[in-house]
């Protein structure tokens, strides 16, 4: 039986723990497990050993570090060789007559990518490939990417897997408390990438423990059309006798997990703490248990880093102000790059309620391909929203969907044989929602049925390339009525019939249909309400007609769509606050629309833009002393970021870019401090280090970059610091505080001992620890003076030092 067909077919049982029983049998803090294939290779085949006779038809590789970033590529084939070997000897000498598969695993690079980070995505890509090629060529069944806390990196393995090998492909995220990845995607938003680009199963593992990842399945099962499986801590970790324990037995845990089973869950195992007995007891809890079927419909969406947007509950409007057509100012800063103007662009859409940013750089006079790709990063490094890359040139649209983080909106495609010979392998590669245009060689159809029948034909090549009919949006074309007296007429006909005869989306560029007319919004918004009742789907609008806003609004109070009118409500109190401008602010045709606004240096900050942050730190300087714009303006926008980021309404991408938005203002302070040879006071010194044996850095480098923010004076010690080094740090400068950071299982006793040292040589240093494996009482049971879960907390707790507070 292929391994596709086991997990459409059955319950399939993964394996548990590797590391937490690799440190039982001797593995040193610090030691790189995955040296264990080759130095120690039956203690590994006897673990995979183990979890076959338990019952477990996939076991993973001991592989899960093992990438270029780790190993020189001689020692990287040969771990991975004999990661592969030792696997396929535990399969030969197993007991049991379940089918029996070997995944190599593939774990995160332990580095976050840009713009967050320093690792650039097609370098993410080229690492994951090579681990990719090496397992391929000595005979995995399948690839397992696990453990992924962002999305962005996830696609970069994915991507990697897909371009490298023809093997299956598992992938699972690491969720934590809030129900998200580190970086902000929800479950719903990695269904909607993982879908997209071909993933054959999508699964949770890490983080927490059965009962609290449950609800993460529960919403991965409400959308996945793919099979889902279930890969959680042994519960939450504690510390006995030195050792590293968890708090779920193996009943409980294979109780727990079967919930998930009965809830839709196609295959479940475990990670850390988890060892052959729970996989046991998980079979024997599922033995002679059928499949519970879910039929999960295949929807529209599309997805942002954060979050889905579905075409199926309400009309989705999509920002066109991201264009040069007809913008005088737009085009200027396109020449000139002004990355900063369209930002403002975008954020000021974002702002005006859209749900989507269409993004068109389509000049002669600039590299389209270059200019489109820095634009989609750029707009996602500060904005949330999903993007529609708009664009008719088949090379720049694949350069900016390979660098999109999610499921991106493309337009377009057209009945044109070359057009959809061009688009629809970007599309079926990259996953996407694409605009189909109805026209063809002859031309756009005077009639609605003609533009039907060139829906059917795009629906029919579309099929043929293997993409879903979902992942078509329908624009029927508005022509321009000053042109044509019957355009709208047919145009609003064939909303109507592509939404009832074949079921599918539809789109309009609004606006077109107002060409050569005055007062082109009044005719905007009755074409808008009228597309909007024959079940237009979304629209490409201006957002800053309020016109066009207050259709939207009172079409889903009226159809039932806005429960209580609550959005209505809101949107009514900005309306009258809109009412009292001067109609020059609120007419979108006056020119003064186009003129950039002059953000405030707290501004710039908050909405993470570091070029305006530096203006307006170098202008407030000229009447504002240096100290005094750190602690009137940096460090209060600072503040409200992270308390945005305390309450779950901001994600770790905002806080990073708001982080190096400060950073730039407090370079011009330092070089305004440096002329005039001033020194600020001496601010509390810290050291932070990821602990001996860790090769993880993502969190204290984020830590890092808030502290120093907040005008701490932090000494980094990087990762895979020996606790020697970490005490003498601390002792030769007498620091206050620590900072200490371990992502794995195994190094948990490296923490432990680090602690342990410092107690003993530098009893007045306090410290503070975090990373996924840990939790507040695990920390205080390893000495720890706080568990700080983020950043920002380790922020508070500083602070809280540095103000005699504790």
């Amino acid at each position: 039986m292929s391994i596709k067909e086991l997990i459409q077919q059955n319950i399939f049982l993964l394996d548990g723990g590797m590391g937490t029983l690799l440190q039982a049998a001797g593995l040193e803090p610090g030691e790189q497990p995955e040296r264990w294939n080759i130095s120690h290779r039956e203690i590994v085949i006897g673990i995979h050993t183990d979890y076959f006779n338990a019952g477990s038809h996939i076991v993973n590789t001991n592989t899960f570090g093992a990438n270029a970033l780790h190993y020189s590529h001689e020692e990287l084939e040969a771990v991975i060789r004999a990661a592969i070997e030792n696997a396929n000897e535990a399969r030969r000498r197993s007991n049991g007559a379940q089918e029996k598969y070997v995944a190599l695993d593939i774990g995160p690079t332990g580095r976050l990518l840009k713009p967050y980070g320093d690792l650039d995505f097609e370098e993410a890509v080229g690492i994951f490939a090579e681990t990719v090629r090496l397992g391929t060529k000595y005979g995995a069944d399948l690839i397992m990417i696990e453990t992924m806390n962002d999305s962005y990196e996830t696609k970069a393995a994915l991507l990697a897997a897909k371009e490298n090998s023809s093997l299956p492909v598992f992938v699972s995220n690491a969720y934590g408390e809030d129900g998200k990845l580190m970086t902000g995607a929800t479950p719903e938003a990695m269904v909607a990438l993982l879908e997209g680009m071909g993933a054959d199963a999508i699964g949770v593992n890490c983080s927490l423990g059965p009962k609290q990842l449950l609800p993460v399945v529960e919403r991965l099962l409400r959308v996945s059309s793919l099979p889902v499986f279930f890969k959680p801590n042994a519960g939450l970790p504690k510390s006995e006798n030195g050792s590293t324990v968890y708090d779920v037995t193996p009943s409980d845990f294979a109780a727990c997990v079967a919930e998930g089973i009965g809830r839709g869950v196609r295959g479940a195992g475990g990670c850390c703490g988890t060892t052959p007995s729970y996989i046991r007891a998980l079979a024997e809890c599922l033995k002679g248990r059928a499949p519970t079927v879910c039929r999960v419909e295949k929807k529209t969406v599309i997805s942002s880093y954060t979050h889905a947007v579905s075409f199926e509950e309400y009309p989705i409007l999509i920002g066109e102000r991201i264009n040069p057509t007809g913008k005088k100012r737009f085009k200027q800063a396109l020449i000139e790059q002004d990355i900063d103007y369209i930002l403002q662009e975008g954020l000021r859409q974002q702002e005006r309620g859209v749900h989507v940013l269409d993004v068109n750089v389509g000049l002669p006079d600039i590299n389209e391909r270059e200019m489109l790709v820095r634009v989609t990063e750029e707009l996602q490094a500060i904005i949330d929203l999903p993007l529609q890359i708009d664009c008719s040139d088949a090379v720049a649209m694949e350069a900016a969907l390979r660098r999109y983080n999610g499921k991106a909106m493309i337009n377009s495609v057209n009945g044109k044989a070359e057009s959809m010979q061009a688009v629809f392998p970007l599309v079926k590669k990259y996953g996407g929602v694409v605009v189909a245009l109805t026209l063809d060689e002859n031309g756009i159809p005077d009639t609605a049925e003609g533009r039907v029948e060139i829906a059917k034909k795009i629906l029919r090549t579309a099929r043929e390339y293997g993409i879903d009919r979902r992942d078509l949006i329908f624009d029927p074309l508005a022509m321009a009525v000053s042109a044509d007296p019957m355009a709208a007429l047919q145009t609003l006909r064939a909303v109507e019939m592509i939404r009832r005869e074949l079921g599918c989306h539809t789109v309009l560029g609004v606006s077109n249909v107002s060409f050569g007319l005055p007062a082109r919004d009044a005719i905007n918004t009755t074409f808008f309400a009228e597309a909007l009742e024959r079940g237009l789907s979304a629209a490409i609008m201006n957002p800053n007609s309020l016109g066009m806003r207050s259709v939207w609004h009172t079409y889903r109070v009226l159809h039932g769509k806005d429960e209580n009118c609550t959005d209505y409500l809101s949107f009514a109190e900005l309306l009258a606050m809109e009412e009292q401008r001067t109609p020059e602010v609120r007419t979108p045709e006056k020119k003064t629309v186009d003129k950039q606004h002059v953000l405030t240096l707290q501004e710039a900050i908050e909405k993470g833009l570091r070029d305006p942050a530096a203006a307006a730190t170098q202008t407030m300087l000229e009447t504002v002393a240096p100290l005094d714009v750190v602690q009137q303006q940096i460090i209060p926008a600072l503040d409200r970021i992270g308390q945005g980021f305390e309450a779950k309404r901001i994600y770790l991408p905002q806080l990073l870019m708001s982080a190096e938005a400060a950073k730039a203002a407090f370079a011009k302070i330092k070089e305004r401090m440096t002329a005039e040879k001033k020194q600020p006071d001496a601010a509390l010194h810290i050291v932070l280090a990821t602990v001996h044996g860790d090769i993880h850095d993502i969190g204290k480098n984020i830590v890092k970059l808030l502290l120093e923010n907040y005008g701490f004076t932090v000494t980094d010690l990087g990762k895979d610091v020996p606790p020697e080094e970490i005490v003498r740090a601390v002792v030769r400068d007498r620091v206050p505080l620590v900072g200490l950071s371990a992502l794995m299982t195994t190094t948990v006793p490296a923490m432990e001992e680090t602690i342990r040292q410092l107690r003993e040589r530098a009893p007045w240093c306090r410290i503070m620890v975090g990373g996924a494996v840990l939790n507040e009482d695990y920390a205080a049971r390893i000495g720890a003076d706080a568990y700080c879960k983020d950043a920002m907390a380790s922020v508070r707790y500083a602070e809280q030092l540095a103000n005699g507070q504790i």
